[in-house]
């Protein structure tokens, strides 16, 4: 089974032996070719293929922890919003880094820093990623660049590359994207699209125009 330098820079930071067992045998091996869409997480498969001879692994949250694991350097991700305090049995995963060349974002793996104040997401890795996570709008605000920003301020002992920031701020904007209660003028799906300028009509302000307007012609019929 191959891996890309993308991965394989991923799998060698923080993880544990069994979160990096985990992506490589039980869930890479799913990883649909050309969608990078994992089969639906099957918890008493992945089980048995983490403990072989042992039990040491024997409840679901175990292996949430070590799902978690991969979220955090960004090997993985949800196809859908996920509650990471619930199950993940019968979820999918999508595998974004299986789809990178090698030569195409390397770079971006080579230099770790802390967040600084004037920082900003690589802009042909922030459309890639989006496409391969489903966000429909990438775009994004200055506020919410901000805002991402002052929450990695003050946390200024984290570090990571380029990659994994830009990463990591797609996955904010997709969580902002299906968040509930967001004032927003598109809904596609189940995300919310960011307003763009412009005179959107409704369907009620549709009617109300047709409507006016046969009485106004046939006003105009009798004059």
């Amino acid at each position: 089974m191959n891996i890309n330098e993308a991965e394989q820079q991923a799998l060698l930071q923080g993880l544990s032996n069994d979160a990096r067992i985990l992506y490589l045998l039980g869930i890479k091996p799913s990883c649909h070719k050309t969608s990078a869409k994992s089969e639906p997480l099957n918890y008493k498969t992945l089980l048995q293929l983490l403990n072989g001879k042992e039990q040491k692994f024997t409840l679901g949250r175990q292996l949430n922890s070590l799902i978690k694991e991969l979220l955090h350097v960004g090997l993985v991700s949800f196809e859908q919003d996920v509650e990471l305090n619930h199950s993940f049995n019968g979820k999918t995963l999508v595998l974004p880094l299986t789809l990178m060349k090698a030569d195409d974002y390397s770079r971006l793996h080579l230099q770790w820093q802390s967040m600084h104040i004037s920082w900003q997401p690589d802009s042909r890795l922030i459309q890639d990623l989006a496409k391969l996570m489903g966000i429909i709008d990438y775009h994004f605000t200055e506020q919410e660049l901000g805002d991402f920003i002052a929450y990695w301020l003050g946390r200024p002992e984290t570090n990571f590359s380029q990659f994994q920031w830009t990463q990591k701020f797609v996955f904010n904007l997709k969580h902002k994207r299906l968040a509930h209660g967001k004032q927003t003028v598109h809904k596609v799906g189940q995300q919310l699209v960011q307003a763009k300028a412009g005179i959107v009509a409704d369907e009620n302000a549709k009617k109300l125009v047709e409507k006016y307007s046969k009485k106004n012609q046939q006003s105009s019929d009798k004059n």
